[in-house]
């Protein structure tokens, strides 16, 4: 087994070519051309990661946000980037990084967590131009039975593993359709609007946004919350296709966001 193999696996459902202008999606350190027998897979990469890749003898890490996202100027130990980048390199751990490519893709980010919400007849809330049935931004689906909009929130907080979510004003409106984005979703909340979606769970949502929904439940439920599951997601293709390749989901958290809740 090959880096590339790996690479190969993932971008069948999510190729490199629909990450966004502005991303640094696939190979971030190493050789595609090197043998690879173990894979550690965590939502970032961090110095934590390195070092437990290192402890579990893993040649390779795939991670979803990019740890190389801007040009690097020179390797030093000043930031934890180029110490991370410096230690895998010392360690021969190639890193692959599977980012807007798979948020864009229709059996990717999104799609994972409208399932773990148990969402149904699921469609891309911001098809592609080129490929709409494939690709595009976000999520839509129904429950097969409305609840409440408490209902719902408790339903997210609980599905996210979250202790609070931030949402906009309740409306008492009774919540079937849904929309959502794992991650940054904010530019799309006019696409939520457009649909008739009830509400729309996505994260990183800026104050005066919350102004903005009419008669839509915005709901905020953080960024390392919704894009979670990528892990398992990323596991999961790798098992289907190499079933005898030892991969397996980091067990450093690496949220960086902290929560205090006062009782």
């Amino acid at each position: 087994m090959i880096v590339k193999d790996i690479i190969n696996c993932i971008t069948e459902i999510a190729p490199l070519q629909w990450q966004e202008d502005y991303d640094n999606a696939g190979l971030q350190v190493g050789d595609v051309a090197a043998e690879t027998h173990k894979a550690l897979i965590a939502l970032d990469v961090t110095e934590a990661i390195i070092d437990e890749a290192i402890a579990k003898n893993c040649d390779l890490v795939i991670s979803h946000h990019p740890l190389i996202f801007r040009g690097l100027k020179h390797l030093t130990p000043n930031t934890f980037i180029e110490r991370a980048v410096m230690k895998a390199i010392k360690h021969d751990i190639a890193i692959v990084s599977m980012h807007t490519n798979l948020d864009n893709s229709y059996l990717g980010v999104s799609r994972i967590l409208a399932e773990r919400l148990g969402l149904r007849s699921l469609s891309l809330l911001q098809p592609s131009v080129n490929e709409p049935e494939h690709c595009g931004a976000g999520m839509v689906g129904e429950f097969e039975h409305p609840m409440t909009e408490t209902e719902f929130l408790s339903l997210v907080a609980d599905g996210v593993g979250s202790p609070c979510v931030r949402h906009s004003a309740l409306a008492g409106k009774m919540i079937r359709k849904v929309a959502l984005c794992g991650g940054s979703g904010s530019p799309f909340i006019g696409d939520a609007l457009h649909c008739g979606a009830d509400a729309y769970l996505t994260a990183d949502i800026k104050y005066h946004d919350f102004f903005a929904p009419d008669g839509l439940l915005l709901v905020d439920a953080g960024h390392f919350e919704t894009e979670q599951f990528t892990k398992e997601l990323i596991k999961d293709l790798i098992h289907k296709k190499f079933p005898n390749f030892a991969a397996e989901i980091a067990e450093t958290n690496t949220n960086a966001v902290h929560y205090f809740c006062k009782k």
